[in-house]
């Protein structure tokens, strides 16, 4: 086993501090992907320069405040708890929002940490893997169906969304802002003006919320036991190792092929490619929307998308997540399908060797597969392994192997304290991050990443 120590890279940029230093400068560093996105945004249109900490402690008050819906309660951290990794607190399909609280939503609620290098959307990616020239397809963009092209689109859906905070206009939130406890903050952190003006407010409301969700401590630590590994702070179990080959191998898991494990250009592996896929999931009887044998949500092509509306080849697909800190979920999926990391594995291996297992019967004794996306759609779903075998075919993957699986997937989980390290304390994202610095200094060699033969 080679080590070597991890190089910053431009792939995983550090959100938290670049917006700090943009607006101090009036400009955003090019490897952002924020810049690509919006770089008159970051413009800045404040009487006080801000700072990154007066901001995240900003975002927080705000992340945190049921008053900012029209119901007056639901947060952001309602739905994305930290006590779950910014993730949903419960198992069901969809959570309730909206104007009386009682609206349900139409997908599950994913994670929000480790978003900070999802590039904006683009319909032709072209990862820098050395075949700059191979189009791989949709990627990037923030939500399942990538329509958020930044941080701050992002944190500013859920405050209009009509089955989350329902807010009627930017008006009504930035009154709420002004009789908020924490208005001072605003004032204290942009200018004592701030507040005057309307569009000049709102944009503070969601710069902040934008700040604090990229801040590295909170939102993407590299604290699980996977990462010590990696610096050559713990050791994989027998299954837990077994579960990485699994993971990695093309010929059976083959999950690396959307959910890279291994260090790139120096940066710690996300669990995404950032792009987009078909699953052909069962059909979830949970989300009351699906209710209405008419309704199908398409993901990219629509319908709480629109831009694609018209590109076909596209209907079906949703944003390929982060697997960090995946077993700490108790909902997977976008539609929710899965309750259990163990059956959201198997999901990948049956489907095609037995449908029965999770698709309905129709009334003439057949299978409904693939009963959540219209037939016209169908070949828009991936085909390739796990996938791709015939009904009462050997699984690619044992009941063994899936064990093995999630066994790995487990050391995603961030909050891991590497045995020599127990009793001085846990290492945050702050003092030990994924770029390989100590309260700024490089790692020692204890600290190096060992890069798997």
């Amino acid at each position: 086993m080679n080590r070597v120590a991890p190089r910053c890279s431009s792939r995983t940029p550090r959100m938290h501090v670049s917006i700090g230093t943009m607006l101090a400068s009036l400009a955003l560093p090019a490897a952002s992907p924020a810049a690509m996105a919006d770089p008159a945004f970051y413009a800045n249109s404040f009487e006080k320069v801000p700072s990154p900490a007066a901001m995240t402690d900003l975002g927080r008050s705000l992340f945190f405040d049921p008053s900012l819906s029209a119901s007056g309660r639901l947060a952001c951290g309602t739905c994305h708890d930290p006590a779950h990794h910014f993730g949903p607190r419960d198992g069901k399909a969809v959570q309730y929002g909206g104007r009386t609280g009682r609206e349900p939503g139409r997908r599950a609620v994913p994670s929000l940490t480790y978003t900070q290098a999802i590039p904006p959307f683009t319909e032709h990616f072209n990862d820098d893997d050395g075949d700059d020239g191979k189009d791989q397809g949709p990627a990037g963009g923030r939500t399942w169906d990538g329509r958020a092209p930044s941080a701050h689109d992002q944190a500013r859906a859920p405050l209009f969304s009509p089955f989350e905070m329902a807010n009627a206009s930017e008006a009504e939130v930035v009154d709420k802002a002004r009789r908020a406890p924490y208005a001072g903050k605003f004032q204290d952190t942009f200018g004592p003006h701030v507040l005057d003006d309307e569009a000049r407010a709102f944009k503070a409301v969601i710069l902040a919320l934008e700040v604090f969700q990229q801040s590295p401590t909170e939102f993407y630590p590299y604290t699980s036991k996977y990462d010590a590994w990696l610096r050559g702070q713990a050791t994989l179990t027998a299954d837990e190792k077994r579960g990485l080959e699994l993971f990695n191998s093309p010929l059976q898991g083959d999950c690396a092929r959307c959910h890279p494990s291994a260090i790139r250009n120096g940066a710690f592996p996300q669990f995404t490619d950032y792009g987009f896929v078909a699953l052909g999931l069962p059909r979830n009887g949970e989300i009351p929307a699906n209710r209405d044998s008419r309704y199908f949500d398409l993901g990219l092509c629509g319908p709480l998308r629109t831009d694609l509306a018209d590109q076909s080849q596209y209907c079906g697909m949703f944003r390929t997540p982060s697997l960090r800190n995946v077993a700490a979920r108790s909902v997977f999926f976008h539609n929710g399908a899965a309750h259990t990391l163990r059956d959201a594995v198997r999901f990948y291996a049956e489907r095609d060797t037995s449908p029965g297992r999770w698709y309905p019967r129709r009334p003439d004794g057949g299978i409904s597969t693939f009963n959540d996306l219209p037939a016209r759609y169908r070949d828009n779903i991936e085909r390739g392994p796990p996938f791709g075998q015939r009904p009462g075919d050997p699984a690619r993957l044992t009941e063994g192997d899936i064990n093995d699986i999630v066994a790995f997937l487990q050391t995603l989980t961030d909050g891991f304290v590497p045995p020599h390290m127990s009793g001085t304390g846990s290492i945050s994202g702050g003092e030990l991050s994924h770029c390989g610095e100590i309260e700024g200094r490089r790692q020692p060699a204890e600290f190096r990443v060992p890069l798997p033969e």
